[in-house]
Parts: structure tokens; C-alpha cells; sequence
């Protein structure tokens, strides 16, 4: 199982006097919880952040104090306590951009049949904030607070090619150190993204993250610069390439330009 990059390790001595790393580190186990791994031991959370088991035991046993884990006997696991929902949904609801996606989101749905997702960056990955299915019952099986790899998907893609220059010389070390030989085939994907999105307005991934899903992704640039993405996708065998390209990216293009609009955002200059 692959570590998660630890928070704490952003800290050198003598680089960032203000940076508590302590509290970075207790980041980094809630961040180590999935929605497809809710509950999660001492051990795991060790392997997936780096820190020793020493330092996650004392981590565990003070967020569980706290309310932001709790113990599972049973399991003698952890999940997150309910200390941290607040903090999560106080989050989305400052987050206005999240209101004026949902009804854009949820026509593309319908009429194309796809899922429709607003994320943005969080470490190596891309976190849905918003999320909406067809009502068919065939639809993927993600939704709010979902995580996906940035590299390999349309959304991650597309926030890859809209990201300042900087950020993705950041990102590519990263990543190339992350991946080690399949690097080259990632930055591959990468690069592609970089010609499609000034080009066509939105990425593609079809199947490179999930070989039986196809998707677009489209990046937002919102006020102050920020940068969110999103993505509309199906199982492939309901989205083939020609209908990827031909129809759901640049449908999936206009909502990202609508949104941007309606957020008075600005589109990065190709």
C-alpha cells in the first residue's frame, strides 16, 4: 500500500518557524480515513502516512479524546468521530461555487446519462465537493468526500493543465517520485491534457484510472485564481471514445465556462 505524502514532512528545520508539525501530523491520520476504508488500525495508519506507531498511537488515542476518532473494540480500529463532521459540512457550505454547480451538474447527468463531479486538489488527489448521479441504475459508485488519483483521471488531468506553470513542476516531482517507472506513461497522460484543454476546453481519460470507466474533465477557474475541475463519466461500455470527445467534453466544456461565469471567475488565457 502506497503512504500518503505526510503533512508534517513539508516542515525543515529552520524552514517555517510558525509550521506546528504536530498538528500537521494529526491531519495527516484523519486524512488517511476513505470512504471505501472508513475504519482503519494503528498499523495502517502508520503505513499509509509514514509517521512511526509509536507517534500514531499517541495521535489516535489524543483525536479520539477530542471526538474527531473513535475506537472500535471490536475491531480495535478507529473511524472518524463525529467531532469532525462540522468541520466537513461547515466547510461545503461556505463553499458557494458548490450552489451554483449543483443544477448545472444535474441536467448534464440527466441528459447525458453520466455522473457529473466538482472536486478539487487534495495532495496527489482530487476530492469530490459535489456529486450527482443519473437515475439509472447503472451510475459509479462515488459521491461526496470520494477521492481519485489527479494523474490518471479527466477531473485531475484538467486541474493538472489549468494549474500555474509552478504548481506542476511541483506536482510532476512529486508524482515522479510517487510512481517511480510508471511515470513516463502518467506524465504521457499529463501532456496530452496540456494540448487537449487550451485546445478543446476539456481533458480526457479513457480508462487509464479505471479500465471500465470512460470520462471528461473540464478545469474552473474561479475568483482570486483558484482552480476546481470537473468531470462527467460512465461505464465504458455506455461511453466510447467518439462520444467522449464528440459530445460529453465539450457539453461538459460549456458548464465549466457557465459556471466560471455565473462565479465570476475568469478562463486562463491558452
Amino acid at each position: 500500500m502506497r503512504k500518503r505524502a505526510s503533512t508534517a514532512s513539508a516542515e525543515e528545520p529552520g524552514e517555517d518557524r510558525q509550521f506546528v508539525a504536530a498538528i500537521a501530523r494529526g491531519f495527516d491520520i484523519l486524512h488517511a480515513f476513505r470512504a471505501e476504508d472508513p475504519i482503519l488500525g494503528n498499523q495502517e495508519l502508520a503505513e499509509r502516512t509514514g509517521l512511526p506507531r509509536a507517534t500514531v498511537s499517541r495521535l489516535t488515542h489524543t483525536l479520539t479524546r477530542l471526538g474527531y476518532l473513535t475506537y472500535l473494540p471490536r475491531f480495535g480500529k478507529y473511524q472518524l468521530g463525529l467531532a469532525a463532521v462540522p468541520l466537513g459540512q461547515l466547510a461545503l457550505a461556505n463553499m458557494g461555487v458548490r450552489r451554483m454547480a449543483a443544477p448545472l451538474m444535474r441536467q448534464l447527468a440527466e441528459e447525458t446519462n453520466a455522473s457529473v463531479s466538482l472536486g478539487k486538489r487534495d495532495g496527489l488527489a482530487m476530492l469530490y465537493v459535489e456529486h450527482v448521479s443519473p437515475r439509472t441504475a447503472v451510475a459509479l459508485q462515488l459521491e461526496i468526500g470520494s477521492r481519485v488519483p489527479l494523474c490518471v483521471t479527466a477531473m485531475g488531468r484538467a486541474y493538472y493543465a489549468a494549474a500555474p506553470e509552478e504548481e506542476r513542476a511541483a506536482l510532476e516531482a512529486e508524482l515522479e517520485e510517487r510512481h517511480g517507472g510508471d511515470w513516463p506513461r502518467i506524465r504521457e497522460g499529463l501532456n496530452e491534457a496540456l494540448r487537449m484543454l487550451p485546445r478543446l476546453g476539456f481533458t480526457v481519460s479513457p480508462g487509464d484510472w479505471n479500465p471500465t470507466v470512460h470520462a471528461a474533465g473540464a478545469a474552473v477557474m474561479l475568483p482570486g485564481g483558484e482552480v476546481m475541475a470537473l468531470n462527467c463519466g460512465a461505464p465504458a461500455f455506455m461511453l466510447d471514445r467518439e462520444r467522449l470527445t464528440g459530445e460529453i467534453g465539450p457539453r461538459l466544456a460549456a458548464v465549466a465556462r457557465r459556471l466560471e461565469s455565473l462565479a465570476g471567475g475568469t478562463v486562463r488565457a491558452a
